[in-house]
């Protein structure tokens, strides 16, 4: 049994900015826990491999989640070092600045995340009030990646949306090329950012393929964790804290199996009930992306380049040799913020759009493109108020819980998910991208009810892989942590990843996680006081 100051469980975008930052001081001990492995895949490396390692169950988690009546869906994450963003879609997007002040009751606001930011980021745009330069997170925006990526961002213009070179400078309708997690066309993951540069520092220990198996509680106080590792069961003590950032999933999952949850859950798992907290597990919130698919009229995009052993051959050597091409890029080319009405004052959703189309999916594979050539969108409600809960069925945290996702559940999801669907059907209906498709493959023009659209967005939709709130902050007992990310009840327990936020800070995940865990480091260490 060893003890450490602090005991970070999950290696991923939060846990790499604990250990780095928490193990600044050389005599603090630092243990760092994940259960997948060393991020040694070459496919890490390459960004557009993504769906390599996302449909791979040696590199990603693949919990089943319901999504409907006889309807499930598989979500994945990250088995590895580096989570989730070693397998992502590399989009870099800070969130909206409203939405950040929502939090600014429990302490979050943008004026402190703002100043996050800037210390996090390395971006070639240069710095501005909200933006950051020489930080570890170095990243890229790849412009004019295609003449069909150039001709979608020329159509947002044509109706009126602002071409941005900062998608998240404003706050109004906007389009042009996300800025990536991608330096140097190689995938930059937080533990190429935070992990690898300390892995040398003598008061860092980092265990892979270590499955906690819960937290060990004495006297109201968390005073470690109990591990299963390769083959044998071992416990790690902590005389500070122990800090949870394994995730909207796995960490209420964790929490539940510790004894700390909805009481009829834990006892119907056969988990001894040890806080009755029924805020544990709920209040999930996740996108669904309305997929549309366009036939082209001619050739262009990426499915010709992409879609056939030989298109892939000739692009993989291309990245060998130059760090260039498509598979140099993040998931998707162009994103855009719009309106899903005219009469609303700022974006309600956001769009990813490229210039490839792709084929049926099929059981087992990764992501397969068509041969002849299409274009793809995606549209996502962005601030989605329907929840979903997760629950425990079984007390050993390798069993996978019981997630349902709740989709379109609420008015409000609904409207704006229709009316999102008719503006892109608007948009591919209008020059100059008109000029280029033939015909809608996917869902197919025969889609045109409001129940149609809705079920074409659950059918044929994709999960984003940005879930949160399943251990949300609140300045209440009932929630599950207050606003210093300390979870209620127990002491020396904390939790740090996505399940703490109440609410979606606009776009995507990945990068507000980051910042979170960069201000929850000050707070844990005394230099913020909240």
């Amino acid at each position: 049994m060893d003890e450490f100051d602090y005991v970070v469980v999950g290696a991923g975008a939060a846990g790499c900015v604990l250990a780095n930052r928490l193990s600044e001081d050389p005599g603090t001990r630092v243990l760092l826990l994940e259960a997948g492995g060393w991020d040694r895949s070459p496919f890490v490396r390459v960004p557009k491999a993504f769906s390599r390692l996302m449909d791979d169950p040696r590199t990603a988690w693949h919990y089943p989640a319901t999504i409907g009546p006889d309807r499930r869906e598989t979500w994945q994450r990250g088995r590895m070092i580096g989570g989730s963003t070693s397998v992502n879609g590399m989009i870099w997007s800070r969130g909206a600045a409203r939405d950040w002040d929502a939090l600014a009751p429990l302490g979050w606001g943008w004026s402190t995340m703002r100043q996050v930011f800037q210390r996090l980021e390395d971006h070639p745009l240069g710095p501005a009030p909200h933006r950051g330069v020489g930080g570890p997170v170095r990243l890229s925006v790849a412009t004019g990646t295609d003449p069909l990526a150039e001709e979608m961002v020329a159509t947002g213009v044509g109706l009126g949306w602002r071409r941005v070179d900062d998608l998240d400078a404003d706050d109004d309708e906007r389009i042009g090329y996300p800025t990536a997690t991608i330096h140097r066309g190689r995938r930059v993951s937080a533990a190429d950012a935070f992990l690898h540069p300390c892995r040398s520092r003598p008061n860092l220990t980092v265990v892979v393929e270590a499955v906690v198996l819960r937290v060990l509680v004495e006297g109201g106080r968390a005073v470690g964790v109990r591990v299963a590792h390769r083959g044998r069961e071992v416990e790690h003590r902590a005389a500070g804290e122990v800090i949870l950032a394994a995730g909207a999933l796995a960490t209420p999952q964790l929490l539940q199996v510790s004894g700390i949850g909805p009481a009829d859950t834990l006892r119907a798992a056969g988990v001894p009930v040890l806080l009755d907290r029924r805020r544990v597990g709920a209040g999930l919130r996740e996108h669904r992306s309305v997929a549309m698919q366009y036939r082209l009229a001619g050739p262009g995009g990426y499915n010709a380049r992409l879609g056939s052993p030989l298109g892939q051959a000739r692009a993989a050597l291309r990245w060998l040799l130059t760090r260039g091409g498509p598979l140099a890029l993040p998931v998707l080319d162009v994103a855009a913020h719009v309106k899903s009405r005219p009469e609303l004052d700022r974006p309600d959703a956001h769009l990813l759009m490229a210039p490839f189309s792709a084929a049926p999916p099929r059981p087992g594979r990764a992501l397969e493109l068509e041969r002849e050539p299409g274009v793809m969108c995606l549209g996502t409600v962005t601030r989605p108020d329907s929840e979903g809960h997760l629950a425990i069925t079984d007390a050993d945290p390798r069993t996978a819980p019981a997630i349902v996702a709740n989709y379109l559940a609420t008015v409000h999801d609904r409207r704006v998910a229709v009316d999102l669907f008719r503006r892109m059907r608007e948009f591919f209906g209008a020059g100059p991208i008109a000029g280029r498709v033939r015909a809608e493959t996917v869902p197919g023009p025969a889609t045109r009810t409001d129940e149609e659209i809705v079920e074409a967005a659950v059918a044929h939709g994709y999960c984003g892989y940005h879930a949160i709130g399943t251990c949300a902050m609140g300045p209440d007992d009932d929630h599950v942590v207050d606003p210093r990310l300390r979870v209620r009840g127990v002491d020396g327990l904390r939790v740090v990843d996505a399940s703490v936020l109440p609410v979606m800070v606009a776009g995507w995940t990945s990068a507000p996680v980051t910042a979170l865990a960069w201000r929850a480091s000050d707070l844990i260490l005394g230099r913020d006081r909240g």
